[in-house]
């Protein structure tokens, strides 16, 4: 037995149309179908499948989770994701990943999460 693959993350938030506003305009992902639950939330698609799900009216700090870094993804595009990160004011850093072909990006999302994202090392600024 061994895990394949990441299936998805859950992010509390307590406000969920700027989370959605940021997973899709400045990383996206697109906003599809979700389970209807009797709660609030939405699910957030990359490449198909829901990999970030949302739950609205709950504070981080009481999901009891807070021991999460950061989510990271694979990517192409820097230079379009670095263009739409200034574009709208988003901070973020850089750095390659010594004796590997990476090169990452940080920003945190409206909730303060860290979002990681692997480009390849040939598309280094």
């Amino acid at each position: 037995m061994a895990i394949t693959t990441l299936d998805h993350y859950t992010i509390n938030t307590l406000d969920l149309d700027a989370t959605i506003r940021f997973y899709v305009e400045v990383l996206g992902f697109e906003n599809g179908e979700r389970p209807p639950f009797s709660f609030p939330g939405a699910w957030l698609y990359c490449g198909g499948k829901p990999v970030v799900h949302l739950v609205d009216g709950k504070a981080p700090e009481e999901a009891g989770s807070g021991a999460i870094d950061h989510v990271a993804f694979r990517a192409g595009g820097l230079g379009d994701f670095i263009r739409r990160f200034e574009d709208r004011g988003i901070p973020y850093s850089e750095r390659d990943v010594p004796g590997a072909a990476i090169h990452q990006v940080f920003l945190s999302d409206p909730n303060g999460v860290t979002i990681e994202i692997n480009f390849p090392g040939d598309e280094t600024p």
